[in-house]
């Protein structure tokens, strides 16, 4: 038996805009200006920050656009993705902000929490059985 590998497609269902350098430049081709409208639009309906008075001494944190390409298993193109990620590397805790929130969680963790409340739930009883 041979080894088969998929070349990806030549042609795309979706055409595929370059990848922009600047967001201005994104700005000017509608699959990403729909993809960058989207992404705003998600986080604002997920409540994602809250607009707040600058602190003294505090440093303004600057976010950036990233802009990449999602294909298909096939090769062929399958959206405009974008995120807006904010630089968060100059702030210092106490100063520029109170609190953190990581929303992701692998699903190895919560495999292992739950096997582990539900070890510590049974453990005294296991020995009764």
């Amino acid at each position: 038996m041979g080894t088969y590998f998929r070349m990806p497609a030549a042609y795309h269902a979706i055409s595929m805009s370059p990848i922009p350098k600047t967001f201005r430049s994104a700005l000017a081709d509608p699959m990403w200006r729909a993809a960058m409208e989207e992404e705003h639009s998600a986080l604002l309906k997920n409540h994602t920050w809250d607009l707040v008075p600058c602190p003294p001494r505090a440093n303004i944190v600057t976010d950036k656009w990233i802009f990449k390409h999602k294909f298909q298993s096939d090769g062929s193109l399958e959206r405009h993705k974008v995120r807006w990620v904010l630089c968060g590397f100059t702030q210092q805790p106490g100063v520029d902000f109170d609190e953190t929130f990581s929303p992701m969680v692998k699903p190895a963790t919560v495999h292992m929490v739950l096997s582990l409340a539900l070890s510590l739930i049974a453990g005294p009883f296991t020995s009764l059985m």
